[in-house]
């Protein structure tokens, strides 16, 4: 029997597929990168706003979810940031970075799609697009795969075809039931880094559709220092993306509208400008629609003057911990990520291959491991595609 054409298969020629491709390719693997859509790396030219975060210098295994935390120290070491960040320069694409460690390209992100698909050319990486797989058999030495004109075979096969975050650009749940056919367990997949919803009487914040401001939003132990912005459907912006990893539904997210206030801040404003009031003493950290808003909720319209000291410290105690509870998200459709996925505990954390089907391995956002917002997922992609392409 003549050997099989290719030594792996990889399903999916987003971050992490084309990252393992190029990878195993010039290790000397003949590998054949498959993907339905009609070019590579289709997340990756909309992410960072057409630019890219494509990692953050800040990574850390802490800076991810997962059902096992300890799982992506591995790949996360043995792969890092400033490994990706050399392999952008080796390729002259500028970057910079903009806030909190986060990287963008100067130009555009289709100069990192080109960069991959330069590096998989240099691997001799077969890519075939427009090819919608059907048929996956194993017969126990190698994988099977059904393209629309062939069927090819090789004795590793990769699943790196994401979650179903961002449906539009083609997102499916593919890899869970794949996985799920090969006796994988499947942790609940959830959307990430997505906005949240309001109804009820929070439903009144919609009125301050626009409005961002600096808070803490919190849920759980999770708490994240960054811009929200409320939406004509509820919350959204940096702090809420962050958080929204870590909600449940029914649960509450608190916000501090004041986090650098001093104890006893409003009372001391009482003392030092009693005729002045709280929308006012808001209005001088916050914007005025919101700070307006929140005094209307706190029902403190009048003078700080004519305000017991015990309703003041009332009214701070809230600004600093506003509840609010969300009746659910935007959904997978506005999602950056899937939360859930393959179960790390079926996984090697060496080597991404399932422990009791040899030659099957999982990678990127297929995987329960799930990334602040930040890059911190782009670079999970590329950690995880270079671990497993070393053992391909």
């Amino acid at each position: 029997m003549s050997p099989a054409p290719y030594d792996a298969i990889i399903l999916g020629a987003g971050a992490a597929g084309l990252m393992c491709a190029a990878v195993a390719g010039q290790r000397g693997r003949r590998v054949l990168l498959v993907d339905h859509a009609d070019e590579p790396g289709r997340k990756i030219v909309i992410s960072g706003g057409g630019r890219c975060n494509f990692t953050n210098i800040h990574t850390a295994p802490d800076r991810y979810l997962s059902a096992n935390p300890h799982f992506a120290k591995s790949a996360l070491g043995r792969y890092t940031a400033a490994d990706f960040i050399a392999l952008v320069e080796r390729h002259g694409i500028a970057w910079h970075e903009k806030t909190l460690g986060q990287l963008f390209c100067d130009g555009s992100a289709r100069q990192i799609v080109a960069m991959l698909r330069g590096e998989c050319e240099i691997g001799r990486v077969e890519l075939a697009l427009s090819s919608p797989v059907g048929e996956i058999g194993h017969d126990g030495g190698a994988y099977t795969v059904a393209l629309p004109r062939r069927t090819v075979t090789a004795p590793r096969l990769v699943i790196a075809t994401g979650g179903p975050s961002i449906p539009k650009l083609g997102a499916t749940g593919f890899a869970y039931d794949l996985a799920r056919r090969f006796g994988l367990k499947v942790v609940e997949p959830r959307p990430a880094l997505v906005p949240l919803t309001l109804g009820g009487d929070e439903a009144l914040f919609r009125t301050l559709s626009g409005v961002a401001a600096e808070v803490v939003a919190k849920a759980g132990k999770a708490h994240f220092r960054e811009a929200a912005l409320f939406t004509h459907r509820g919350l959204s912006g940096p702090a809420i993306l962050q958080v929204s990893s870590y909600w449940r539904a029914r649960e509450p997210i608190g916000i501090d509208f004041i986090p650098d206030a001093a104890p006893g801040w409003l009372i001391e404003a009482k003392r030092h400008h009693p005729r002045t009031t709280l929308r006012r003493t808001l209005a001088g950290t916050l914007p005025d629609r919101l700070a307006e808003a929140l005094a209307e909720r706190l029902a403190l319209t009048g003078e700080l003057a004519n305000t017991p000291d015990r309703r003041l410290d009332d009214a701070a105690r809230q600004l600093s911990a506003w509840r609010f509870t969300p009746n659910g998200s935007e959904g997978f459709a506005k999602a950056e990520v899937t939360a859930g996925g393959i179960s790390t505990a079926d996984l090697s954390s060496q080597t991404l291959e399932a422990r009791r089907v040899p030659g099957l391995h999982a990678i990127g956002e297929a995987v329960d491991v799930t990334g602040w917002l930040g890059g911190y997922n782009f670079q999970w992609a590329w950690a995880s595609g270079w671990a497993a392409a070393q053992a391909l």
